[in-house]
């Protein structure tokens, strides 16, 4: 069959066209799917977060690793909240010792000091806690969730017969808060990706209602129990020394 060039000239510009178009449907097929799907049925992965701002990240934060003369990842991280200085340490694990690598000011955190009892009292807890879960569709940028309450808050709970503890804390981006730790996008975006990289497993939350526990006035009306709980953080600080 004997085509004419202009018959041929159309086909290769066709096959082309399909060509161009299918290689970048095949690279946006999630930016088109993000566009014609309701927000709730298109959530990103931890794995698309890193994907997205993994480098970037990792590129902000590296230097701390460096100057630390450590390597990266290290095999467990800390983080140090503490809510008067309005400040959340990065501390990692370097041969059985604790090393400090930055810090991020607390942009916000509703409450005052003293430990979370319930839903509604607007507190940040204090304890000692793990990550348990990842959010990577958080309203706040990204987020990280403690395990408030934990073993410690929930037997508390019983000896006192409080119920509705409340949970839902988070470390996240933004600026506002309500109970968590608000630390801004920049932030979140290096911690969580730090986090997902070394394992939550790996990783422990400390927060204290100050930094130097000594100086905790127990004078003022508190729980029974409140001077255990600060023993506790009093003593999970040790390993951290500061200046």
């Amino acid at each position: 069959m004997k085509f004419m060039p202009k018959r041929i000239f159309g086909v290769m510009l066709f096959v082309g066209f399909v060509g161009i178009w299918g290689f970048w449907f095949h690279h946006h097929v999630a930016d088109i799917f993000r566009l014609l799907l309701p927000d709730r049925m298109m959530k990103r992965t931890v794995g698309d977060v890193l994907a997205e701002i993994g480098n970037d990240a990792k590129g902000r934060f590296l230097p701390w690793f460096e100057k630390a003369q450590i390597s990266y990842p290290p095999p467990h991280l800390t983080l140090l909240g503490f809510k008067a200085e309005k400040r959340l340490e990065v501390w990692a694990e370097k041969k059985a010792n604790w090393i400090f690598l930055w810090s991020y000011p607390i942009l916000a955190a509703s409450g005052i000091a003293g430990p979370k009892l319930r839903e509604g009292d607007r507190q940040v807890p204090e304890g000692i806690y793990h990550l348990n879960v990842l959010n990577p569709n958080s309203r706040y940028h990204l987020s990280m969730q403690i395990n408030y309450p934990n073993a410690f808050d929930r037997r508390k709970a019983v000896l006192e017969q409080r119920t509705n503890l409340g949970g839902e804390i988070f470390i996240h981006g933004k600026a506002v808060s309500i109970g968590c730790l608000a630390i801004g996008d920049n932030a979140i975006e290096e911690l969580f990706v730090l986090v997902a990289t070394i394992g939550m497993d790996k990783v422990t939350v400390v927060i204290a209602p100050q930094q130097d526990m000594q100086l905790v006035d127990l004078n003022m009306p508190v729980r029974s129990w409140v001077p255990e709980l600060y023993a506790d953080i009093q003593q999970a600080l040790v390993p951290f020394p500061h200046p």
